[in-house]
């Protein structure tokens, strides 16, 4: 029964999820886009308190419940598990934990968010892995049903479908996804969860946390045969049938030992101590190991979560034309950063690189990085549209902080950026033609067209901007007919400010 609850949920919060990356429309994040909120390392960047105190009370309580019904990823890797058990049943064994590779992988976690070395903080951030492979690999996918829906439906004469466009927004980050998902596979289907009591940070300060849970399976000795059907079940690789141990660091609470166990031995119930018959010198030497290890995971964790809050914390004070030729992307001293962000330092401490802004933007201006100081986070470049005032949707789903909520008035008031013009590009003196798009699309009046020689009044105009004013959105430079560079590009600003 408690199988079917977990499965039954997990399911349901699985599919939400992986909704929230599919829905371009948006329409799903109104009700749901609380579910990203309640992932652990998003929650701890964004200093979600109350998400954070809940995740915890609910690991001591009930166990690793997070990593089997709430994290899409593990969920993910009990379905290719479940698939993979249709072909060979029974097929886990008993294995010894590797605690020297997990608190390994722990202690480069800490200091890499501490010395900020994003890139790899998010390629094991288990949500932002699991939503890089939805937007990248799952996402096209959808969007060409949806595609081909919208073509029969257009047929009919109906609009309850519209096409999207489909393309690659960052090759670096495809294949990483693509690599992510192989790897996913293969371990998932030999070792079901290898990944999250391996190399999984999250797991491991979960895990270790579970160990002192108030609920948990335990083993009756006297109903437990000694069949080891549990053990040849157990995903995680963690039950001794031998010995009628758990290693409860690794267990997921999965419930699946309980509903293959056929004597009743099995039950999720308060933890008892388990008496075992050792000479003196066993149990002081075991005692001296647990306590180093209490110790160590200890000392981790109060690190990882001070470092956490703290870098948080500072973070948050810092402050419509045809196509003829293809866009490409200007050469920009500084990379520009969505509304909402305060600043490149806040946003590249923040952000996990899930992508759940990038599959969301209407405007698809929002795309991963290549730089690998910042790779696979996002950075708005204007080649398919500009960020128009009216839209807010990244700040409204961000779950990690590192866009913060913003209304359509603080929008049209934030200058991410200012307008360049270059002489050479601009087809009022390249062509000698009157132009004047980039001003009359301006959506605050920072453009303005003045004589290119205020002696001759029937001199081509040319564009002046008024940088104070400029917010950056990328008007101008998308709707620019120059191509393939526009005469007018868009310069990030490290820092935000009110105009």
């Amino acid at each position: 029964m408690l199988r079917t609850i977990r499965i039954i949920i997990a399911t349901v919060l699985f599919a939400l999820i992986t909704m929230l990356f599919l829905d371009f429309t948006g329409t799903l994040h109104t009700w749901f886009g609380w579910l990203a909120k309640i992932q652990f390392l998003p929650a701890a960047l964004a200093l979600n308190i109350g998400v954070i105190l809940f995740l915890i009370t609910l690991t001591l309580v009930c166990g690793r419940i997070y990593c089997s019904v709430i994290c899409p990823l593990g969920v993910y890797q009990d379905i290719v598990s479940w698939i993979s058990s249709k072909r060979k049943k029974n097929r886990f064994r008993y294995s010894s934990a590797l605690s020297w590779l997990r608190y390994s992988i722990l202690i480069i976690f800490i200091l890499a968010i501490i010395g900020g070395i994003n890139s790899f903080v998010v390629l094991l951030a288990p949500y932002s892995a699991y939503g890089r492979i939805v937007s990248n690999l799952f996402a096209p996918v959808y969007q060409w049903i949806n595609n081909g829906l919208a073509y029969l439906a257009e047929r009919t004469d109906s609009y309850a479908f519209y096409e999207t466009d489909v393309w690659m927004k960052s090759l670096p980050t495809l294949v990483i996804a693509a690599v992510t998902l192989i790897v996913l596979i293969l371990l998932a289907a030999r070792g079901g969860r290898t990944y999250c009591n391996t190399v999984c940070p999250i797991g491991t300060v979960l895990g270790f946390l579970s160990k002192y849970s108030l609920l948990k399976p335990v083993i009756d000795t006297t109903k437990c045969n000694g069949c080891g059907l549990c053990a040849r079940n157990c995903k995680a690789s963690c039950i001794n049938a031998k010995t009628h141990e758990i290693d409860y660091s690794r267990c997921v609470a999965c419930m699946d030992c309980i509903n293959k166990c056929r004597q009743g031995a099995i039950t999720y119930t308060h933890r008892k101590t388990n008496v075992s018959i050792q000479t003196s010198m066993e149990e002081e030497v075991s005692s001296t190991s647990i306590n180093e290890t209490r110790r160590a995971f200890l000392s981790a964790t109060a690190i990882f979560a001070t470092a956490t809050a703290m870098k948080a914390q500072e973070k948050k004070v810092d402050g419509g034309l045809a196509v003829i030729e293809e866009k490409k992307k200007p050469a920009r001293a500084v990379a520009i950063t969505p509304p909402g962000s305060l600043s490149a330092r806040n946003f590249t401490s923040h952000c996990t690189a899930c992508q759940l802004c990038v599959s969301i933007c209407p405007n698809q201006v929002l795309r991963p990085s290549s730089d690998l100081t910042k790779l696979m986070q996002p950075e708005i470049s204007y080649e398919r549209g500009y960020c128009r005032p009216e839209c807010t949707k990244c700040s409204e789903v961000c779950p990690a902080g590192a866009i913060l909520p913003i209304t359509q008035a603080d929008k049209s008031a934030i200058q991410i950026g200012h307008a360049v013009w270059i002489k050479e590009n601009c087809i009022c003196m390249t062509d000698d033609v009157d132009c004047g798009n980039c001003a009359r699309h301006c959506p605050v009046g920072a453009i303005q067209m003045v004589s290119s020689d205020p002696k001759n009044d029937e001199a081509r105009k040319i564009p002046v901007i008024n940088t104070e004013r400029c917010i950056g959105c990328g008007a101008c430079e998308n709707l620019c007919p120059s191509r393939p560079f526009s005469a007018i590009y868009v310069e990030g600003h490290g820092r935000h400010r009110m105009v």
